[in-house]
């Protein structure tokens, strides 16, 4: 990898979902939530992931 730095969630996660992984999710409260990757991750139709957080966020935002 050359950089970090790319053009949209769909392509920072391209290559990386597959079923059965586990997926640890940094940030505290609303700040640092991934929130852009969370729909990709939601419809990419990957199956049977576990999330690791030490916040689920709030009132249907973030992993709630």
């Amino acid at each position: 990898m050359t950089g970090k730095i790319y053009d949209g969630p769909g392509a920072a996660l391209e290559g990386l979902l597959f079923d059965g992984m586990t997926i640890m999710s940094g940030g505290f409260g609303l700040s640092g939530n991934p929130e852009s990757l969370i729909p990709q991750i939601r419809d990419s139709g990957v199956k049977n992931i576990t999330v690791i957080s030490n916040n689920a966020g709030a009132d249907g935002f973030g992993l709630w």
